[in-house]
């Protein structure tokens, strides 16, 4: 019936949906394609009913409702489901300065998305077919997987550091009164050097770029929440859970370097 529709734009729109190309979108082609029938098919019903074609005219109507109400399921489809999503989330080694190189490029392009799934969620169903493609694209290339791999690798190191000082803390204080060993002049050398001068501000630069990266994401999470599969619920918890975790290995490490030297200042000139 719809492919008899005269008069109408969306006539074009459902025949590209049903044709072989169209059944073979991709989910971003097929989230284009419902924005245009969902743009077009109002002025369609309002005109079958002005000629006549009631039964037409509330049969359109039913499949517009039926388009409206999965339509959150197509902009899933289409963004966090995605291959260009999935793509995002892949593991990629770390350059050794990442994210010196990151810039906010790719927070504009999810903050982009995000407001065009608003608009649409919102009834405006305008799109500009060549941007949504290109902004996707730029998602593709993003650092989700990235940032993640730099920050289990960073808490793998830490966590090594710290079963060594928790190792040393179990055979004694470092410091006892008019005693302060090498070691701890070593070890303050070592803290200066390495962890405030190099590992601090690398850390610092990642958990900025996880608080960067992770908010865009969770606003369309959000917007998209009644329509999340199972298996996509599922797996956000565990990402969210290990982010959490992988993001607090250096105040853990803090810590632990605090506890083995707190002997050693206790006991120092000036101290408790």
């Amino acid at each position: 019936d719809f492919l008899a529709l005269s008069g109408c734009a969306v006539q074009i729109t459902i025949g590209k949906r049903n044709s072989s190309l169209g059944r073979m979108a991709r989910p971003s082609q097929r989230l284009l394609l419902d924005l245009e029938f969902l743009l077009l098919a109002p002025e369609c019903i309002a005109y079958q009913r002005r000629t006549g074609e009631e039964a037409l005219a509330a049969t359109l109507e039913e499949a517009w409702e039926l388009k409206r109400e999965q339509f959150p399921a197509q902009i899933f489809n289409a963004t966090l489901g995605s291959s260009e999503y999935r793509a995002f989330w892949r593991t990629q080694v770390p350059a050794a300065d990442y994210p010196a190189a990151t810039g906010s490029a790719l927070i504009t392009t999810l903050e982009e998305l995000n407001s065009h799934a608003r608009r649409w969620l919102q009834g405006d169903f305008t799109a500009d077919n060549q941007g949504i493609e290109l902004l996707l694209g730029k998602v593709a290339g993003g650092d989700g997987g990235t940032l993640l791999r730099a920050l289990a690798a960073q808490a793998s190191a830490l966590a090594a550091a710290d079963q060594i000082l928790v190792a040393r803390m179990a055979g004694g204080p470092l410091c006892g009164p008019g005693r302060r060993p090498p070691a701890a002049d070593i070890l303050d050398n070592v803290v200066n050097r390495f962890f405030i001068g190099a590992i601090q501000p690398r850390a610092a630069a990642l958990n900025r770029r996880y608080h960067e990266l992770l908010p865009p994401i969770t606003e369309l999470e959000q917007m998209l929440d009644p329509a999340l599969p199972a298996a996509y619920q599922a797996w956000r918890g565990r990402r969210d859970a290990q982010f959490a975790a992988l993001a607090e290995a250096p105040r853990r490490h803090v810590q632990t370097l605090l506890a083995i030297q707190e002997p050693c200042k206790r006991g120092a000139p000036g101290g408790r």
